[in-house]
C-alpha cells in the first residue's frame, strides 16, 4: 500500500483549528470523538484524546479532494518535528508495514503525521483498535470504539465543504486557483480565499 507525506505545517493547522471551528460546521461530539471542520475549510477531522501516560491524541483528517491524514501525539514522546520513521500500523482486519511518518509537535505534544490510501478512513471506521509499532517496540495501542459513527459524520462534514467548493467554482465559471501565468517558473496555485 502506497502513501505520500503531507506537510507538517498543514497538519499542525488542523490541530490549531480545534478551537476555531468553521461556522458552517460546528464541532460535534459523536460517540466519544470530536468531529470538526478544519480552519481552512478544505476538510474536516475526527479526534480523540486518551487518558493515561502522556494523554495520547489521535486525529484523522479528511480533505475535500479525498486525501487523508493521521496524526498521533503524546506529551512523553521524544520524536522531533521533521524526524522521519517507518512504523507499522495494525487495524482489526489488516495493516500497513513500513509506513513512512514525519515527526511533528502541537499543543505541547510530540508525535507524527502520515497519510494513507483513500480507503483508509473506511478501514479505520470498521476497526476496533489501532496498534502502532516501531519495529517490535509498541508505540501505541488505541481503542477505536465509536469510530464508525464518527467517520460517517466526518464524511458528512467533508461533503458540506465539497459542495461549497463546487458551488464557488460554478459561480466563477472557472477555478480561482489558476495563476495569471501557469507556465511561469514560479507559478503556484492561488489560494481559494
Amino acid at each position: 500500500m502506497r502513501s505520500t507525506f503531507v506537510p507538517c505545517a498543514f497538519f499542525t493547522g488542523l490541530f490549531a483549528s480545534a478551537h476555531a471551528f468553521a461556522q458552517e460546521y460546528p464541532a460535534r461530539n459523536i460517540g466519544g470523538w470530536t468531529v470538526a471542520a478544519s480552519k481552512d475549510k478544505e476538510g474536516c477531522f475526527v479526534t480523540r484524546t486518551y487518558e493515561g501516560e502522556g494523554e495520547t491524541t489521535l486525529l484523522l483528517g479528511l480533505d475535500v479532494d479525498g486525501g487523508n491524514h493521521l496524526s498521533v501525539l503524546n506529551a512523553n514522546w521524544s520524536i522531533k518535528p521533521k524526524d522521519r520513521w517507518k512504523l507499522t500500523f495494525r487495524l482489526s482486519n489488516g495493516g500497513y508495514s513500513n509506513q513512512p511518518v514525519v515527526g511533528m509537535a502541537s499543543q505541547g505534544k510530540q508525535g507524527f503525521v502520515t497519510n494513507f490510501e483513500a480507503k483508509f478512513p473506511s478501514y479505520f471506521a470498521a476497526s476496533k483498535a489501532l496498534h502502532i509499532y516501531r519495529d517490535k517496540v509498541p508505540v501505541e495501542q488505541l481503542s477505536l470504539d465509536g469510530s464508525g459513527t464518527a467517520v460517517a459524520e466526518l464524511r458528512r462534514c467533508v461533503e458540506i465543504f465539497s459542495a461549497k467548493t463546487t458551488a464557488r467554482a460554478r459561480e466563477k465559471g472557472r477555478s480561482g486557483q489558476i495563476p495569471k501565468d501557469p507556465f511561469a517558473p514560479d507559478a503556484e496555485p492561488r489560494s481559494r480565499d
